[in-house]
């Protein structure tokens, strides 16, 4: 007998409400309802085709331990039972491994102390999961270093907006691009890594709203834009002020809106009329920019006149100045008046269905829940594998996060996770940081449990299980771990934990009790919820300390791409990289899905049609950074990107794509510059 189970899409931060038409305990097919908040009926092709990972072969079904940490710790399995599995891992029950990892943990943290041990991970599982893991660490184990992938994502828009407006989060809700005038996407493929976003722009573009996108190369969204900025590689900070800079020029300012509601405008005034790099005409006679000095103009007339909102993506945030750059964004918004309001503010497009939850949980180093500070701050995860190479860290506790394949300074990764004592794995998949695991601990999926998920725009969805599964529970291993340190350390049920989040997080989560998201499945509630919820942030005042919207300046410091073409240099090679829409992160569940894998089987290399006479000849190339080498990728040639540079995906392991890119990473939060890395082509 058929039946529908309403929950929330496990892939990317749209986190889209769905629905499954189940059978005999299988689910046959995933759509969503025209009444879903979020869909608004419509999935992308994950959404719809990305279940089959479930039954796969690669799914993880059991607990296991690696042979080499059994030879070299029999005395904790002289009494266990242990099964063959393959080559490198027995099979053990859950709780034998749950005993034998906390006596190991125990150990450690006894002879090297609690700071030993860190604890990274939690966007791919719910706030419960979360908020127990960092729990676990700090209060449980007693050690303040817990991250999560926020790292190598969107901490630069947490830290610049914190630093502006108060709040690291979505002003506004996706449908307020109903309501908007004028539309600026930055850094941001959308229609590839947020689809049903994009579908709400491509709705109102239709409807004559204007729309501006700015990024490193011609994206899908452009061919319907009004206006497409080619820039060269990072140089957001350096736009975005030179946008500023004209709105203050021309006289644009919301001079009302900055009197009543901001603190150091005039500072900012002077020193961005000051900087050499802020002024467009820089690149009037920069080769194959010169069209961008007029094309600034017109964007930052657009956002000074009409009712606007930006959205960016990890094209803003993967660099060296990207919390800068989400300054910049702000001020923007700063100047015009375009925040607080429907159909205006601020969209940071983030990448993991419950990462913007996993930081309000407080899985970050410098932030317990509702984003309160730690009386010890912890280290950051670049820190974190730094210490471990150190010695000083020598237990990883990872739940959800392959790091192995998705951080950047691979060959640097793998040496250190060679240095572990231990090291934990809770995972749904085997993947890349299976292979380095000492115990791995198969747990449910998101459509196999309960738990609260929040989204890009702050909502909250509550997923109940899809289908039936005997695996624990995040939450359920972490707590049958702490219970041998602490024995109160007892929950009976995600219910339970997230009612314990209701109450140490009241300022954001206090009204939203299970029922009430219960009734609420396909719309969800945004936070903070009290007795209502919170569409719009900062109507009245911002979430700073004094209730002000600040402008703090920082100017663009020449360096890579743009100082080669000041100078009239050719660049040659700038390589990019980011996501399509057939797989998720590091694909470990789309590519055991049959009707994805077929649509993206390799990374592809793409390069400018300009460059073609040097690739001639060459089907494959490998390229090289300072840092390490790919696998040889296969090249397609494209008229999207200008001149010296190169684009490709990493979501498959096998490219070694990562393996590029190295410590160069943003300046408060640490997150690396994914976007830009000088390679030779072999």
């Amino acid at each position: 007998m058929s039946k529908v189970v309403e929950s929330v899409c496990t892939y990317c931060g749209v986190g889209c409400d769905i629905a499954a038409s189940v059978e005999d305990g299988k689910i046959v097919k995933v759509f969503a309802k025209p009444e879903g908040v979020v869909s608004q009926g419509k999935l992308c092709v994950k959404g719809k085709y990305g279940y089959d990972f479930l039954t796969a072969s690669s799914r993880l079904r059991g607990a296991y331990v690696s042979r080499t940490f059994v030879q070299k710790h029999e005395e904790l399995f002289r009494e266990v039972e242990l099964e063959e599995y393959d080559s490198a891992f027995y099979s053990i029950g859950y709780e034998d491994a749950y005993e034998a990892v906390a006596k190991k943990l125990g150990s450690i943290i006894q002879r090297s102390g609690a700071g030993s041990v860190a604890c990274i991970g939690g966007a791919r599982t719910s706030c419960e999961s979360g908020y127990l893991f960092q729990k676990f660490a700090r209060q449980i184990l007693g050690t303040p270093h817990v991250d999560n992938c926020a790292r190598v994502c969107h901490s630069p828009s947490l830290k610049g907006m914190r630093a502006t407006i108060g709040e690291g989060a979505a002003t506004n809700p996706f449908d307020d691009i109903y309501k908007s005038e004028n539309l600026l996407v930055i850094g941001s493929n959308t229609t590839e890594a947020h689809p049903i976003v994009a579908n709400r722009i491509l709705d109102v573009v239709k409807r004559g709203v204007k729309l501006s996108v700015i990024d490193v190369r011609e994206i899908a969204l452009s061919k319907f834009a009004h206006n497409h900025l080619t820039i060269p590689f990072e140089t957001n900070l350096m736009i975005l002020n030179m946008i500023a800079r004209v709105i203050l020029e021309r006289g644009w300012e919301n001079r009302e809106f900055i009197q009543s509601r901001c603190k150091g405008f005039e500072e900012y005034r002077r020193s961005i009329l000051a900087d050499p790099y802020a002024d467009p005409q820089i690149l009037a006679h920069v080769r194959g920019y010169e069209d961008l000095p007029q094309k600034i103009e017109e964007v930052a007339y657009d956002l000074s006149h009409k009712r606007s909102m930006i959205l960016w993506g990890l094209g803003v945030t993967e660099h060296i100045d990207g919390s800068y750059a989400v300054m910049a964004i702000t001020h923007l918004a700063l100047l015009t008046g375009n925040i607080g309001k429907e159909g205006a503010g601020l969209m940071p497009l983030r990448g993991q269905n419950n990462v913007q939850g996993t930081c309000d949980m407080g899985m970050l180093p410098y932030y317990l829940p509702d984003y309160k500070k730690p009386e010890v701050e912890g280290l950051m995860t670049p820190d974190i594998i730094d210490a471990i190479l150190d010695g000083e860290i020598k237990v990883l506790f990872n739940m959800g996060e392959d790091i192995p394949h998705i951080h950047p300074n691979q060959n640097k990764i793998k040496r250190a996770f060679k240095n572990l004592e231990l090291l934990v794995v809770q995972e749904v998949m085997w993947n890349e940081i299976t292979k380095y695991a000492d115990f791995v601990f198969g747990v449910r999926s998101a459509y196999e449990k309960t738990g609260v998920y929040i989204n890009a725009e702050r909502r909250l969805h509550l997923s109940q299980p899809l289908v039936s599964s005997d695996l624990p529970d995040d939450w359920e291993v972490i707590q049958a771990i702490g219970r041998h340190f602490d024995e109160a350390f007892r929950y009976e049920s995600s219910k339970a934990i997230w009612d314990e989040v209701r109450s140490v997080a009241k300022e954001r989560f206090s009204g939203a009790s299970y029922e009430k998201l219960e009734r609420k499945r396909l719309q969800g509630l945004q936070w903070p919820v009290f007795d209502e919820e919170t569409p719009i942030l900062h109507t009245d005042r911002f979430r700073t300390k004094d209730g002000y919207g600040h402008f703090r300046y920082k100017g663009y410091e020449l360096r890579g791409m743009f100082e080669e073409l000041l100078g009239r240099k050719d660049p040659h090679f700038y390589l990019t990289t980011g996501r399509i829409i057939a797989h998720y992160n590091n694909a470990a569940q789309t590519k055991a899905c049959e009707r994805l894998v077929k649509r993206h089987q390799e990374d592809v290399l793409f390069v400018s049609e300009k460059d073609r006479e040097f690739f001639e000849g060459r089907d494959r190339v490998v390229l090289e950074s300072r840092y390490g080498r790919s696998h040889p990728l296969k090249i397609k040639f494209t008229k999207a990107l200008k001149r010296g540079t190169l684009y490709t995906t990493f979501h498959h392991a096998k490219s070694h794509i990562n393996y590029l890119f190295g410590d160069e990473a943003d300046n408060f939060v640490k997150t690396a510059r994914f976007k830009s890395v000088k390679v030779k082509v072999l």
